[in-house]
């Protein structure tokens, strides 16, 4: 992949997938508490791995995902594990309609709360609408639903790139607090998913829905890379792994390299219980095995990928802007309307003058939420 800063709209072409002679992640399907047994039996085989060799970590860990059946085989079939034939069709045509020249998709997930009349899922595809040289990428656009009530909204208002991800036993609809009961479920949910996607040789941009694309980020992604992550707040050196890794943007290849990584990364979870997929790749993107597989993994500058954890922002240079660092849907509707507000003002209106103001009904929400915990 050879991208530039250079101001050009269209996606740069990415690399081919690679064949991988290591055995892919194939995630099975959750269901309220399915596995929970195994998990209960392995739990603490995974926690006394900590003091071993990472190698040997690793061996352990791969012996335990054998005897619980997390490592499969790669048939398309195999791939979408449990998903019922109509489902396996469905994400198969999706794929080939989304997919670039390059096999590279852009994904995106919602439920119900998502996708209510003028909520997130309204905002998610208007700031395509009205970005620069941003509509275009909609048709690479596949979106994952979480409940019937998201996808039976996805499909009035965006069909043909929806796709309804069914999870026996597990309700998905509602909002979800961050870290908070089925909010884990939901998140590693999502890493499962994506792992499958590599291994059907689709590279991928994963965005969380509270993200506004004003400029195709594409351009501004980092050359040869595996594996690149947007980032809280973002230190200058995009090779540092003590940038803090935000997984609501990501852009991976898929190759040998990630399908191992997302393998371990989703049975790390079984090391750290009660963790969330992004606190645990902040506790694993050091490890010494990311380097034994060769993994190379990057940050993304927050002056291209923002969020609302940011103090100010450059509105000549944002490309996308994740409304994080809140709490309550309200309050980040609010923001990202703000936000497409201020857009429109300084691009369509011709107002230069124009910045972002302050997602202040974000950080009022941090702020009560503080001051409450320290009573």
């Amino acid at each position: 992949m050879k991208q530039t800063a250079a101001a050009s709209s269209e996606p740069q072409p990415l690399p081919l997938p690679q064949s991988s002679s290591l055995y892919a992640f194939v995630p099975p399907l959750m269901s309220a508490k399915k596995n929970s047994n195994n998990n209960d039996n392995v739990s603490n085989l995974i926690s006394c791995s900590n003091g071993l060799p990472y190698y040997l970590n690793h061996v352990l860990i791969n012996v335990i995902c054998c005897h619980i059946g997390i490592i499969q085989t790669s048939t398309i079939a195999d791939n979408v594990g449990q998903f019922e034939a109509e489902d396996s069709k469905n994400l198969e045509r999706i794929l080939r309609e989304a997919s670039t020249a390059e096999k590279t998709v852009i994904v995106t997930m919602m439920n119900q709360a998502y996708a209510d009349l003028n909520s997130t899922f309204d905002v998610f595809l208007e700031g395509f609408q009205v970005g620069d040289g941003t509509e275009k990428l909609l048709r690479h656009v596949l979106v994952v639903c979480l409940d019937e009530r998201a996808y039976s909204h996805c499909v009035e208002v965006f069909p043909h790139r929806c796709f309804l991800l069914r999870t026996t036993g597990i309700d998905f609809s509602g909002e979800r607090l961050f870290t908070v009961g089925d909010y884990l479920e939901m998140m590693w949910r999502r890493t499962e998913f994506l792992g499958s996607l590599l291994k059907l040789g689709y590279n991928f941009l994963f965005t969380d829905m509270d993200t506004v694309w004003l400029r195709d980020p594409f351009p501004r992604l980092i050359p040869d890379v595996d594996f690149q992550i947007a980032c809280d707040r973002f230190n200058g050196n995009s090779s540092d792994t003590r940038n803090y890794a935000d997984g609501g943007f990501k852009f991976v290849v898929a190759n040998h390299r990630t399908i191992e990584f997302y393998k371990y990364w989703y049975v790390s979870r079984l090391r750290y219980p009660g963790n969330n997929e992004q606190d645990v790749i902040n506790k694993i993107k050091g490890n010494k095995y990311l380097n034994k597989i060769g993994l190379k993994m990057r940050f993304l500058d927050t002056t291209h990928v923002g969020n609302f954890c940011q103090r100010n922002w450059d509105i000549i240079k944002v490309c996308v802007m994740h409304g994080n660092c809140c709490i309550g849907q309200d309050n980040k509707m609010k923001d990202l309307r703000q936000v497409l507000d201020d857009w429109t003002a300084y691009f369509s209106n011709g107002d230069r003058a124009r910045e972002f103001r302050q997602p202040m009904n974000c950080w009022r929400s941090l702020r009560r939420q503080y001051n409450k915990e320290r009573g």
